[in-house]
């Protein structure tokens, strides 16, 4: 990998210069489809949806790659077009707790673009995977751009997000069930 770091040891600002096949921007009316086809750009116009899709940046994994690491600062939000990827969370034990799969349609990131906080999570690719990555900056110039937009996006982000909630409470619900049974 050069620059005089095993593997394993590179610094976190590193590693996903390590894991990522290429970059690239991203246009195509294949690319438009899938993301009209995506919760995340529902409702958008047109044009707006060719604004955001400009904004896009194409990011290919490799199998095992760690996409991005719990801890580590965040910026961007990706969109998984294909492959699929394993949401990690590492116990205070140090034992690693699957909490979620991602696949195509699905996006993450999300978080630390809205309470910009380190990642929450490890995203770790168990397959070859394509994301497009949205940074804070795009998602910011696509605000100035066209706030009505922003508005139907953060919408989107703000629905998947009470999703996600509502099934972690049914989780827990399910926990005290077993854990009251015992």
């Amino acid at each position: 990998m050069g620059r005089g770091y095993a593997s394993g040891a590179w610094p976190a600002c590193r590693r996903s210069e390590r894991a990522y096949i290429g970059a690239m921007a991203v246009s195509s009316p294949d690319l438009k489809a899938f993301l009209l086809a995506t919760p995340f750009f529902g409702g958008l116009s047109e044009a707006s949806l060719d604004l955001l899709a400009s904004m896009l940046v194409e990011r290919r994994f490799d199998a095992d790659a760690t996409v991005v690491a719990e801890g580590e600062p965040g910026r961007s939000m990706f969109i998984v077009h294909s492959g699929e990827l394993v949401v990690n969370k590492v116990w205070d034990s140090g034992r690693v707790i699957r909490m979620a799969g991602l696949e195509p349609g699905d996006f993450f990131g999300e978080m630390t673009l809205i309470e910009m906080q380190n990642r929450s999570a490890t995203v770790v690719a168990e397959s070859p995977t394509v994301l497009y990555e949205l940074t804070a900056r795009n998602l910011y110039t696509y605000y100035k751009a066209d706030i009505h937009a922003y508005v139907i996006v953060m919408q989107n982000i703000n629905r998947e997000l009470c999703r996600r909630l509502r099934r972690a409470d049914g989780r827990i619900a399910e926990l005290q069930m077993l854990h009251a049974g015992q």
